[in-house]
């Protein structure tokens, strides 16, 4: 079934919802509610994303029809914000598995993959009144059956579908994404979910490329960032940055 307005707004009741069939960002709209004073836990969803972001400020375009882009907004404690991103990406591996995906891991910070191939993105944004933070928003972009096939992305990304083999349907994988941030949204402050998050990275143990910087990534901390042991032997801690596996020439 298509999304539509009057169907997630009856799914994911009594949660506030808006759904927009076409729309630029649904960061930038969620953003927009989050300072008019939407609650905790509305949610925009968009069918169609035309200029949506990813991480290092790339444009994420989202086809209609054939993914899901959802923004929460939240309003975490000012210490938990780092947490936002392990959260996003935990949520969308457990919806992975849910819809019977396997080989289901997390490239560092927050790219869910299935058997390598990226299938989500994550982004978290902190919206501040000077120094005072206002609340937040995730966005979360997921390939439901995005075909990349003939496509500069075909090595690299796939979708739920053609990972499960079976048709899904996007309202549907809406409501149980939801329910999976919900729940670790209640543990936003708890080790279990920092605990859980860092037990699903692929990226522990790999030779890595970042910021400049080749080693090998050892471990994260619990505030997510990476600590990668460079080829000198010092251990680097890595807040953000675009990461390789494997050494740059």
């Amino acid at each position: 079934m298509s999304l539509s307005d009057e169907r997630l707004k009856t799914l994911l009741a009594p949660r506030s919802v808006r759904f927009y069939p076409q729309a630029g960002s649904s960061n930038d709209i969620a953003r927009e509610c989050l300072r008019e004073g939407a609650p905790d836990g509305a949610v925009v969803i968009a069918d169609e994303q035309i200029s949506g972001r990813g991480r290092q400020g790339r444009v994420w375009h989202t086809p209609p029809g054939v993914a899901l882009a959802v923004s929460i907004i939240l309003r975490p404690p000012v210490d938990w914000l780092p947490r936002l991103s392990m959260l996003g990406a935990l949520a969308v591996a457990e919806l992975a598995e849910q819809v019977g995906a396997q080989h289901v891991g997390i490239k560092w910070p927050n790219d869910v993959q299935l058997g390598g191939l990226k299938v989500s993105g994550v982004l978290p944004e902190a919206e501040w009144d000077g120094s005072r933070l206002l609340g937040a928003v995730l966005g979360i972009g997921v390939n439901v059956r995005t075909d990349f096939t003939g496509t500069e992305l075909e090595a690299t990304a796939t979708s739920l579908e053609k990972t499960v083999g079976r048709r899904l349907d996007r309202a549907e994988v809406a409501r149980d994404l939801l329910a999976r941030i919900d729940f670790w949204y209640g543990e936003l402050s708890s080790n279990t979910l920092f605990e859980a998050w860092k037990g699903r990275l692929s990226t522990i143990g790999q030779l890595v490329t970042i910021n400049n910087i080749q080693g090998t990534a050892e471990a994260v901390d619990e505030q997510g960032a990476l600590l990668v042991r460079d080829m000198n032997g010092v251990l680097q801690r890595v807040v953000a940055g675009d990461l390789a596996i494997g050494w740059a020439n």
